[in-house]
């Protein structure tokens, strides 16, 4: 049973999580503040934290900080402000994945079971324990969630990240529309394939050199896409 650190200082909202969770087979604590967040979260066997973005005292971005240096688990950011968002993404504070209130608890645990699948199979993979990950001219820093092109930062987006560092990890492999969707959004993916199409593209625009013509992210007719070095 998956264990998951709850860092919540609304105890109904933390209530609702843990009792969803619970539902689901999940096994919850909850811990009020950032600093009592930070002290079970090193003292106990967490897979997954749920981290509120405002907490009393230390706030969400800085219980983020400490807890990467010395943990490698998945993060999700939970945050009230739209604003928050790009600096969840943009100040590579270590979230892999984030939600806005008010949200279904149903689209909590599907957040929680995407991010649990994908850092499962990053970890057989090898590839999660290392910091950074070389492809051709791309350079991926995993702790930052920082991509480089020849040595310069491009800017880019959480689902497009999770895209690339997904493609990437498994390289050489073709994953149609549908899977993708699934591995990387962790939703039904029926009439979302456009989704991934203006990800792959967008990813393209970012990290090819020539996006119609591209050299690592390939279309493979009638089959779906593949990451090639």
């Amino acid at each position: 049973m998956n264990k998951i650190l709850i860092i919540e200082d609304d105890p109904k909202i933390a209530i609702i999580e843990r009792d969803y969770l619970a539902v689901n087979d999940f096994e919850a604590d909850i811990a009020e503040t950032g600093d009592d967040g930070i002290r079970m979260a090193q003292a106990g066997q967490y897979d997954l934290i749920l981290l509120d973005l405002m907490l009393p005292g230390t706030d969400g971005f800085s219980v983020c900080r400490r807890l990467r240096e010395t943990m490698d688990i998945p993060i999700i950011m939970v945050t009230a402000k739209q604003d928050d968002i790009d600096m969840i993404k943009g100040l590579g504070q270590g979230a892999d994945d984030y939600i806005t209130k008010p949200f279904s608890p149903n689209v909590l645990v599907a957040h929680v079971k995407a991010n649990l699948a994908q850092f499962e199979r990053l970890k057989k993979s090898g590839m999660r324990i290392t910091d950074e990950i070389g492809a051709g001219n791309i350079r991926i820093q995993t702790k930052s969630r920082r991509v480089f092109v020849r040595e310069k930062e491009v800017g880019i987006k959480n689902k497009e990240y999770e895209l690339l560092l997904f493609l990437v990890t498994n390289m050489d492999i073709v994953f149609d529309k549908e899977t993708l969707y699934e591995r990387i959004w962790g939703f039904d993916a029926l009439g979302d394939n456009a989704t991934v199409t203006v990800h792959i593209n967008r990813l393209r625009e970012k990290i090819e050199d020539d996006p119609s013509n591209p050299k690592y992210i390939q279309t493979v007719w009638g089959a779906g896409y593949r990451f090639k070095v």
